[in-house]
């Protein structure tokens, strides 16, 4: 069960597991305080307990740029900035984040684990895709693939998960595009009417994993969160954020990626395009060491016209 908004989680004890550092016995994690920031949250403090029984973890919910609609201000981390800010200062030692939400650049904080990833592509919610239906969405990724190839009008939609499927039931839009992983883990999977392949609707960066971020100078916390890190998700969402930083992209841009792990190399797609959908520029990278699958993924994306397609976007 989920927390209530602007409640903090009750404590649970237990016998320190292997792994639990003597004198950390408390954690407190930022996290936003819509519906499913806070069972994301639940999830890492569920994760932690179970690996470390002796600790005492507490959620402190905040409230961010992004939930308060200032969509202008700080726009590179909406809904990051103010837990970030909290990690600095002091007054929690985790904060817990949707990968796609947080920027490549992070002075002096670390992803220190990640969650194993949920799915990782879009749905259609409501009606399937036809000609001339009108489709809510806030991303301009979906928004310039959706335009790109289908005959349909894009409408803004923005504000969490239940707000924005309430707009679809009262009439304003005929479907609504959103991220899988969202909807499965706030009960709504009988909602979706369509599973878009990530091949064709390239997915955000970091879409459907869970980061918990921290101090990077906070090392014996490193260990701990160690228990709960999945390697596979880091080599990918790292991938993904790799190649996003080498086109100096942030999560307001049509910027996407998607890798997927096999047998220990990366398969990874990209795209970058106008919102409008007139240019698209995709590439792929396949069978490409972990480490550097997403700079080569830049690359691709650079010699198929990226650059350009990034200097109208900036200009």
């Amino acid at each position: 069960m989920q927390p209530p908004e602007g409640s903090v989680a009750g404590f649970m004890h237990g016998r320190a597991a292997p792994g639990y550092h003597a004198g950390m016995d408390r954690l407190r994690i930022a996290t936003r305080k819509s519906p499913l920031a806070l069972l994301q949250a639940g999830l890492v403090q569920s994760a932690l307990l179970q690996e470390h029984p002796g600790l005492q973890v507490e959620l402190v919910g905040l409230l961010t740029s992004g939930d308060r609609g200032r969509v202008a201000e700080n726009a590179k981390a909406l809904y990051t900035h103010e837990l970030e800010v909290a990690l600095r200062d002091g007054r929690v030692e985790l904060a817990v984040h949707s990968m796609k939400d947080v920027p490549v650049a992070m002075s002096g904080l670390v992803i220190g684990a990640y969650l194993h990833r949920g799915p990782v592509g879009d749905v259609l919610v409501g009606q399937g895709l036809a000609e001339g239906i009108v489709v809510g969405t806030s991303s301009l990724r979906r928004q310039c693939q959706l335009l790109a190839r289908h005959d349909v009008r894009v409408v803004p939609v923005h504000g969490n998960v239940g707000t924005r499927l309430s707009r679809l039931d009262s009439g304003d839009m005929d479907a609504l595009v959103l991220a899988e992983a969202g909807l499965v883990r706030l009960g709504h999977a009988g909602r979706i009417t369509e599973r878009l392949d990530p091949m064709q609707m390239i997915p955000a960066i970091g879409q459907g994993a869970i980061g918990v971020q921290l101090c990077e100078d906070q090392t014996a916390l490193l260990e701990v969160l160690a228990a709960v890190d999945d390697r596979q998700t880091r080599l990918c969402v790292e991938a993904e954020r790799a190649c996003s930083y080498q086109l100096g992209g942030d999560c307001r841009l049509p910027i996407a990626a998607h890798a997927e792990l096999r047998t220990g190399r990366l398969w990874m797609e990209g795209m970058v395009g106008l919102p409008d959908g007139s240019q698209v520029v995709r590439a792929g990278v396949h069978d490409a060491a972990p480490a550097e699958a997403g700079l080569l993924l830049a690359e691709c994306l650079r010699a198929a016209g990226a650059e350009q397609v990034l200097a109208r976007l900036r200009g």
